[in-house]
């Protein structure tokens, strides 16, 4: 029997409203600490985003040619969402809609020295746990940022399937202590984080990155502009940043690179290649205003993996 390559992308999907004042927070809001604070911005400027690490993992697998199917709940405002998911050929069946909640939304202001006002309603996502991809077959999953509840819920559901999963931190480490992570990570095959994150990690399990890779199949840190750090069959591999054009905007790059550290998984690929692709999904996304507006072609994505990294043109199955 020939093994499913589908790829179970448990997470957040939410919207992103982004409005720009063109002007400065600091001259509206004066006095050291006022009593009381009521302000208002003229926005002329306004987009919004389809978003969460589950939606923009699945669009970015998908630029691939992989077969992501996002696992993450919505509210009765998602139609356009889930039809754009549709169009593209992800498979939705495991996105489940509450009628009665909105979907996840950020609403952020920023002003023109890119200071950020922000507000987040969770929205359907508090309910993620409900959710039961249990019976769907597949060769790698991902646990990305989402409610605990459902993180830890879906983890639990890999692990006893025997579907090996990436365990992906990011937004939500403030909800994660040491006894946390520990358990997800005796259930998880890979970990991914930024510096940041990983230092946090290391920090609350009171443990260096290289031991805590020691107890997995691998640990990937981003670095940013620097690249990425593999810690894999107790080597460190650095790899090199991919080259790129301009930056624009760094919203979903992460989500991004873990689309490309996938699909170099679900096709057999060595680790160090997958990745190289990896890198270079973060940084076509990061030309991009957005985190679903890039979209390279297969070409384009193998062309820079192979002038770059030289991973060779048959990779891409």
């Amino acid at each position: 029997m020939t093994q499913s390559k589908d790829v179970l992308i448990c997470g957040s999907m939410a919207f992103d409203t982004i409005a720009v004042f063109e002007g400065r927070f600091r001259d509206h809001i004066l006095g050291d600490s006022p009593k009381s604070l009521s302000v208002s911005f003229f926005v002329p400027t306004l987009r919004k985003e389809f978003g969460g690490c589950a939606g923009n993992i699945a669009y970015n697998l998908k630029l691939l040619g992989g077969h992501p199917v996002p696992v993450g709940t919505v509210g009765q405002d998602a139609d356009d969402y889930l039809q754009r998911l549709r169009s593209l050929g992800i498979d939705t069946s495991l996105v489940r809609v509450l009628p009665d909640t909105y979907t996840a939304q950020c609403y952020i202001t920023t002003d023109q020295e890119n200071n950020q006002i922000a507000s987040f309603h969770p929205g359907a996502m508090q309910y993620s746990a409900d959710n039961d991809l249990t019976g769907h077959a597949a060769s790698w999953a991902i646990v990305s940022p989402d409610s605990k509840d459902g993180m830890f819920v879906h983890a639990r559901r890999l692990h006893a399937a025997g579907i090996p999963f990436v365990f992906d931190l990011g937004q939500a480490m403030p909800l994660f202590d040491g006894a946390d992570l520990r358990q997800m990570l005796e259930m998880a095959s890979i970990l991914t984080a930024n510096d940041y994150e990983a230092s946090v990690i290391e920090d609350r399990m009171g443990q260096p990155i290289t031991a805590i890779a020691a107890g997995l199949k691998a640990a990937v840190v981003t670095r940013g502009a620097e690249g990425a750090t593999l810690y894999y069959e107790g080597k460190e591999i650095s790899i090199k940043p991919s080259p790129v054009s301009r930056v624009v905007d760094p919203t979903g790059c992460g989500d991004a690179h873990r689309a490309g550290l996938l699909y170099g998984l679900v096709n057999g690929w060595p680790l160090p290649d997958a990745c190289c692709l990896a890198n270079v999904m973060g940084g076509f996304k990061i030309e991009s205003q957005g985190p679903q507006n890039h979209s390279p072609s297969r070409d384009q994505i193998m062309a820079v993996l192979d002038q770059h990294y030289g991973v060779g043109a048959g990779s891409i199955a």
